[in-house]
């Protein structure tokens, strides 16, 4: 399906980018998707393995370990 630019300001980018690559505007505005969908996929995974590390800091704390005490805690309760 063809790709219908309608802004004028997004054209004369995409001929910009055309111009200093020495390519064809649809060339242009493919290298352009293709680099922002990897920057794109790059912060994801910067993200992800940001959030692995914390999970893992977390379960290297030690664990407690204490069951609760339903006595205890039906007590506080008047049950």
């Amino acid at each position: 399906m063809p790709l219908n630019i309608r802004s004028e300001e997004v054209n004369q980018l995409a001929e910009k980018l055309a111009s200093r690559a020495g390519v064809s505007k649809t060339e242009a505005v493919r290298l352009a998707l293709t680099n922002e969908l990897a920057r794109q996929n790059a912060e994801r995974e910067t993200f992800l393995e940001r959030v692995k590390q914390i999970q893992d800091r977390l379960a290297s704390y030690p664990s407690a370990s204490l069951k609760a005490d339903k006595a205890f805690y039906d007590s506080l309760n008047g049950e």
